[in-house]
C-alpha cells in the first residue's frame, strides 16, 4: 500500500516538530526521510494521521480521496488500476505538504537553537504588542547578549561557540514560560518578550534565568556561560513600537555591560 509503520512514525514526528518552535533536546532540524517509493502497507494509518494535520489544503485533498475510495468497487479491475496510480500520487502529496510546512517553519526558526529567528520574532511580537494594547496588559522585553562568545570561539573553536549558544537557549527555555516569545536575533544576541503578571515579574524571571544559567555551567570548567540582560517595559497606556522597545532594552543591556552589573551572577 502507501507506506510502512516506520514512515508513519516519522511523518507524525515531523508534523509535531514543525508546528512551532519548541525545545528539541539535540537542537537539530531533522529532514524528512525520503523513500524511493511507496511500500506495501499502512495506507489507513497515514491517511488518518495526515487528516489530523493543520494544513487545510492537504486535509481537503485527503478527505476527497477518502470519499472517492469509498465509492469504488474493490473487486473491479479498473479500481485496481486507479488504486495503483493513486497511491504514489497521494504519498507524494502528503510528503510535499509536510515539506512545505517544514520550509515555512524553517523560515521563522533559528537553525542552531530552534528558537524563533529575527523574522519569526518580529512576526510574533508585533501581534503580541497589539493584543497587549487591546487587553491593557504590560509586557517585558529582555535583550540578552551572550558574553565572551568571540573568546570562546577563539579559544575552543566555533563548534564550542555553537554549543554555548545552544546551552544559553536551553537555559532560556527552562527559565521562561511557554507563552513567552524567545528568539535568537543572530550572533550572540537573544530577545525575549514576556507577559508582566505583577510588579515582581521582572525580578522573578531574572532569578529563574540566573538559576538556569548556573545549572548550565555545572560541570563546565573551561569557561563560564554568562549573559548580559537589558529590560524594557511595554506600557499599554502609552504604547510604543516594537523597534523602540527593543532599542530601550538594548541600551539597558549595554549599560549593564558598561557598569559590570550582571544580575545573572548574583547568588540567590
Amino acid at each position: 500500500m502507501l507506506t510502512d509503520a516506520a514512515d508513519v512514525s516519522q511523518i507524525r514526528d515531523l508534523r509535531s516538530r514543525t508546528a512551532s518552535p519548541k525545545p528539541i533536546s539535540n537542537r537539530r532540524v531533522l529532514a524528512i526521510v525520503r523513500k524511493s517509493g511507496p511500500a506495501e502497507e499502512g495506507l489507513e494509518d497515514v491517511l488518518s494521521s495526515a487528516l489530523r494535520t493543520t494544513d487545510s489544503d492537504l486535509d481537503l485533498i485527503l478527505h476527497e480521496v477518502d470519499e472517492i475510495s469509498k465509492s469504488l468497487k474493490l473487486g473491479d479491475s479498473d479500481t485496481q488500476t486507479i488504486r495503483a496510480a493513486a497511491h504514489p500520487a497521494v504519498w507524494c502529496a502528503v510528503k510535499q505538504a509536510l515539506l512545505d510546512r517544514e520550509l515555512r517553519q524553517l523560515a521563522l526558526t533559528d537553525e542552531l537553537t530552534c528558537l524563533y529567528n529575527r523574522r519569526g520574532f518580529f512576526a510574533a511580537a508585533v501581534q503580541q504588542l497589539k493584543l497587549a494594547t487591546r487587553k491593557g496588559q504590560s509586557l517585558l522585553l529582555l535583550y540578552c547578549d551572550l558574553d565572551n562568545l568571540k573568546k570562546i570561539n577563539d579559544s575552543f573553536g566555533h563548534r564550542e561557540g555553537d554549543l554555548a549558544l545552544i546551552r544559553a537557549a536551553d537555559a532560556m527555555e527552562k527559565a521562561f514560560r511557554g507563552s513567552d516569545i524567545l528568539a535568537r536575533l543572530g550572533g550572540d544576541e537573544f530577545v525575549i518578550l514576556a507577559s508582566e503578571v505583577s510588579s515582581a515579574t521582572q525580578e522573578v524571571l531574572l532569578r529563574r534565568f540566573q538559576k538556569a544559567l548556573k545549572k548550565a555551567n555545572a560541570g563546565e570548567t573551561r569557561y563560564e556561560l554568562s549573559v548580559s540582560v537589558g529590560v524594557a517595559r511595554f506600557d499599554p497606556k502609552h504604547p510604543i513600537s516594537l523597534g523602540e522597545l527593543m532599542a530601550q532594552a538594548d541600551e539597558a543591556m549595554y549599560e549593564q555591560k558598561r557598569n559590570h552589573q550582571k544580575s545573572y551572577t548574583r547568588e540567590v
